[in-house]
């Protein structure tokens, strides 16, 4: 991988990149854990971290020279006479993943030109590997496989705090990753809270039940949401249900390698068009998912790119009514030449719940 990023900095002119975003320096190095830098010039790859990393720094990457920063006594002074000795006249930076303390950093002990730049290594990870394929496909077996188990604790009393945590623990003794995200579970009238955090509110009979989490794969990660009715669902409920598996079915079948992004933003409003739901949609419909959950590409109106092949993106209509309660469906899927593959498998009809 770091011949691809080698590459794009020939192309655009690049002498050298200074890599501060953590999925970033995964992405190209191998390396795994935390505190850790990345400076690719032409012929050389440096990986900086300080001595609590060292040696799994040494063991986890492929062809980059491990230094110790504290060494050199920080992280710019290290640079500075990395690039000091590679007759290097001008540095790029990650202008959106680079801190000020670090940037000016830089400036004071580099007498190089420092370039700002952004996602040239995001575009890169966008398009995934046929292993970080199915790294993802088994994230997402993993969190189908938490849902069917939760659904058996979904019972009149349980706060949305027990669930959640019930929730966190089906996703680790199914396999994932040790280094998990919090998971989404909110009840009744909260639902309409597309990001809210698990309360103590107690789930009630005739409740809405939003759930949206993850698992992780060597670092590799999932992201779907089921929203289920504990008892028999309401008039309104069901079909504002109808409403949202509509939506995302649309989205679909409208997702292929080639296609204009912002024409699936457009599907997922089909189903809704001229009905009383149409003005409580969200406009972020999906995203790309890979090391973080939210990454390249992003499915919105104002989306200027195309699908391409191996995009491994989410699918996530939703209808939130403030005071009221929402409905979002989400979905993972592997765009394709012919279409997509859903890699999430849990069901996507309403699930009513038994109490």
């Amino acid at each position: 991988m770091s011949k691809d990023i080698q590459q794009v900095m020939e192309e655009k002119g690049i002498e050298a990149f200074f890599i501060s975003q953590i999925h970033n320096v995964r992405y190209l190095s191998g390396y795994k854990s935390d505190d850790a830098f990345l400076l690719i010039v032409k012929d050389k790859l440096y990986l900086l971290t300080d001595p609590r990393y060292i040696e799994e720094a040494s063991e986890n990457n492929t062809g980059y020279i491990t230094i110790n920063w504290r060494e050199c006594n920080g992280v710019g002074r290290t640079v500075a006479r990395l690039i000091s000795s590679e007759s290097i006249n001008s540095l790029h930076v990650e202008e959106n993943n680079i801190s000020f303390d670090l940037f000016n950093q830089l400036h004071k002990e580099t007498t190089v030109e420092i370039i700002p730049i952004e996602g040239i290594v995001e575009d890169l990870r966008s398009v995934k590997r046929l292993d970080e394929i199915e790294c993802l496909r088994k994230a997402c077996e993993i969190g189908d496989k938490a849902f069917s188990k939760i659904l058996g604790d979904i019972k009149e009393g349980i706060t949305e705090r027990q669930l959640s945590a019930k929730l966190g623990y089906y996703l680790k003794n199914e396999g994932s990753d040790a280094r998990g995200y919090e998971n989404i579970t909110l009840s009744g009238a909260r639902t309409s809270l597309l990001h809210g955090i698990p309360s103590d509110k107690e789930i009630q009979e005739g409740d809405l039940i939003l759930m949206d989490f993850g698992a992780g794969y060597q670092g590799y990660l999932s992201d779907m949401s089921r929203t289920v009715v504990l008892g028999k669902a309401s008039e309104k409920q069901r079909e504002m249900y109808a409403v949202i598996k509509k939506s995302e079915e649309d989205m679909i079948a409208s997702v292929r390698a080639g296609v204009e992004i912002k024409s699936t933003y457009m599907a997922s409003l089909m189903a809704m068009e001229g009905s009383q739901y149409e003005k409580y949609h969200y406009t972020g419909v999906g995203h790309g998912i890979g090391l973080a959950v939210h990454e390249r590409p992003f499915i919105g109106p104002r989306s200027e790119s195309s699908f391409v092949a191996n995009n491994i993106i989410t699918l996530e209509p939703g209808i939130y009514i403030p005071k009221w309660g929402g409905v979002r469906i989400e979905d993972q899927v592997l765009v394709t030449h012919d279409g997509c593959e859903v890699l999430t498998k849990s069901p996507r009809h309403l699930i009513e719940i038994s109490n």
